[in-house]
């Protein structure tokens, strides 16, 4: 929502600014400056990424519209999620999880967490190393590893889109400069006619430089730093996956590793102790109900 009303207010702002310098937008309408830098970017993402980075961008971008989706909610989920789980493995054995992590889709306690279930990432990260502790054998400091590695993997996949869309943003004011320079070239073809032409034509070519430089700036640049942000968000729901992983492996207590868990939480999305300390309690009192 806030993305969609950041782009009104960059092109209400600047065409606003024309008019009021008594600008006619009809010379802003250059169909074939917006073709030449338009069609030059995407070529360029085309010449400069595999496909599947170009549909992880079309994902990511897509998601900008959508609104972050690491919420507070989501954060306290999760943890109840991994209370949930730990709190079983520590009253009833390790083993009683294992029906839970080989089939999440058909689990009981994943089933609460639509979000964890949706999540391509999160979710064979925290049901596959549970999988390894049931096998049994794998110390806390070479899980640790094993959990930093997939994290650096999936932070080095996940900055290639984002990145991608800051060289083509880079890219867009010199893009302008290609499209201003082939209309000087044209201005200069038709150097012996009428001054108002000759106007006309300089005026399109700069509206070429124009474009490239509002795109960059306005749009392209703004939006990969959105995505950034966002794969920040999704690094701390991993890195909250991974410390309570951690934490019980090294034999805490299911409260005490959901609060190490908490700890790693942006202030912004993280549950107060309050909030957490009120879930797990609703988590033992429909537990000892059954």
């Amino acid at each position: 929502m806030f993305v969609i009303i950041g782009i009104v207010v960059v092109i209400g702002s600047v065409l606003g600014g024309f008019v009021m310098h008594h600008g006619q937008l009809a010379v802003l309408v250059q169909v074939n400056e917006f073709i030449i830098i338009g069609g030059a970017a995407i070529g360029s993402m085309l010449v400069g990424a595999p496909m599947r980075i170009l549909k992880h961008l079309g994902a990511n971008v897509t998601l900008l519209f959508k609104g972050d989706p690491y919420t507070k909610e989501e954060f306290l989920n999760l943890l109840k999620t991994m209370f949930e789980l730990f709190h079983i493995a520590t009253k009833d054995g390790l083993m009683n999880i294992e029906q839970h992590i080989e089939k999440p889709e058909s689990s009981a306690i994943f089933s609460k967490n639509t979000f964890l279930m949706h999540h391509h990432h999160a979710l064979p990260y925290l049901a596959d190393t549970l999988k390894l502790l049931l096998s049994g054998g794998v110390p806390a400091h070479d899980l640790e590893s094993l959990l930093d590695a997939d994290m650096d993997s999936l932070h080095a996949e996940g900055a290639q889109a984002p990145g991608l869309l800051n060289k083509t943003s880079d890219s867009l004011p010199g893009l302008g400069i290609v499209a201003a320079v082939l209309g000087i070239i044209i201005t200069m073809q038709a150097i012996n006619g009428p001054p108002e032409e000759i106007g006309m034509k300089v005026a399109a070519a700069l509206v070429g430089t124009f474009i490239g430089i509002l795109m960059c700036y306005g749009f392209l640049g703004p939006m990969a730093s959105h995505i950034e942000i966002i794969h920040q968000s999704e690094a701390r729901y991993m890195e909250c996956i991974k410390v309570g992983i951690i934490s019980y492996a090294k034999g805490n207590a299911p409260a005490m590793v959901v609060e190490f868990s908490r700890r790693v939480i942006f202030s912004d999305f993280r549950p107060t102790f309050a909030e957490l300390e009120q879930a797990i309690k609703d988590i033992k009192s429909s537990s000892a109900a059954k």
